[in-house]
């Protein structure tokens, strides 16, 4: 994967989108519904091209980088910032274990094999998602702390909905692993981030 700021900041929009449809459903019990589907496929494009090519390319990601914009600007939504760091402190760990990336990638290799019958925003898929996500990352420290309105929280589907998206947030976190970005990198790098982060935005607004 290649190593440039345009593939971290895909990355780091990938997870803030992620984790902003989880706090939209744990509070409001709804979220965009192409933004899920973005999010979503980026778990069954396991071997895509590039960086770009993983969300089908970057003006599906056009939620997820105005977040980042305005992190990376003026960071003041702790919340986000909590979720981001736990899902880059669980990606760490979970790059550690061998048998849980065996049985991640065995559990979206089925479920691609499934597509036919059953689309990525498909509650069956999303159901499979959620069990991946149950079976791997849950048995990781950090726990993900989900806040949200426990009507919401409570309903099985949008319990499945939300561990299927912070899978997808993992995934972004592999991403920008891969990409090369690291603890210090947001610290020594935000500048050229940020501007990354507004080329790419003007490009979309074009």
């Amino acid at each position: 994967m290649p190593q440039t700021d345009q593939d971290r900041v895909i990355a780091l929009a990938g997870m803030m989108q992620a984790a902003e449809l989880v706090r939209d459903i744990a509070r409001r019990g709804q979220a965009l519904s192409e933004d899920v589907e973005t999010c979503l496929a980026s778990l069954i494009r396991i071997d895509a091209a590039s960086s770009a090519a993983i969300y089908g390319g970057v003006d599906r990601l056009r939620s997820g980088l105005r977040l980042l914009e305005q992190q990376l600007n003026h960071p003041q939504d702790m919340e986000l910032t909590r979720y981001a760091v736990t899902l880059l402190s669980l990606e760490r760990k979970l790059s550690r274990q061998a048998d849980l990336l065996n049985v991640l990638r065995a559990g979206l290799e089925e479920t691609i094999q499934n597509l036919p019958h059953f689309p990525v925003d498909h509650s069956n898929t999303i159901a499979r998602f959620a069990d991946l996500y149950l079976r791997t990352l849950s048995t990781l420290s950090p726990r993900v702390m989900v806040s949200g309105d426990p009507t919401y929280l409570s309903h099985p589907e949008n319990a499945n909905r939300i561990r299927a998206l912070l899978l997808a947030g993992v995934r972004a976190a592999t991403l920008w692993r891969q990409s090369g970005g690291g603890r210090l990198t947001l610290l020594l790098r935000r500048n050229p981030l940020l501007r990354e982060v507004r080329r790419l935005l003007a490009g979309l607004e074009e």
